[in-house]
């Protein structure tokens, strides 16, 4: 069953993630991610060994009903990251508990300047329990 991608907002994203633990977010951004922040309780899938790690993905959201992928602004890596995973997924009949994949509108640069929290730990894979970062004054 082919799996069609659209996109989420931060707004609505974050009610999802905070009500549902059967959403998880993927983050391809490549090297930035190590000196930016991230999405607390991302997991990272560099964009650039994204396709040899198809198989690994599929196995740590198999349990997910929702997979929401984004890059720096979700142009280019995360629409196209999107789009192998639901190819993927078709193609090799994997199962999957996968019912909705999406792309977060703006990226993660969107997702920060609108307010929504952020993670700066180093932990792969994100745990989570990151604090929300104080202003800076």
């Amino acid at each position: 069953m082919a799996r069609s991608v659209s996109y989420v907002s931060a707004a609505k994203l974050l009610a999802m993630a905070r009500s549902n633990p059967r959403v998880a977010i993927i983050d391809v951004r490549d090297e930035e991610r190590s000196y930016q922040a991230h999405i607390g309780g991302s997991h990272h899938f560099s964009s650039r060994s994204f396709a040899a790690r198809l198989p690994e993905l599929a196995r740590a959201t198999g349990d997910k009903d929702t997979v929401v992928f984004h890059c720096a602004l979700s142009k280019v890596r995360g629409p196209s990251c999107a789009k192998m995973f639901s190819d993927y997924l078709s193609e090799t009949k994997e199962e999957s508990g996968t019912k909705n994949i999406m792309v977060l509108e703006r990226g993660f640069n969107g997702w920060e300047l609108s307010g929504q929290p952020v993670c700066r730990c180093t932990d792969a894979p994100c745990k989570g329990t990151c604090s929300p970062e104080e202003p800076e004054l």
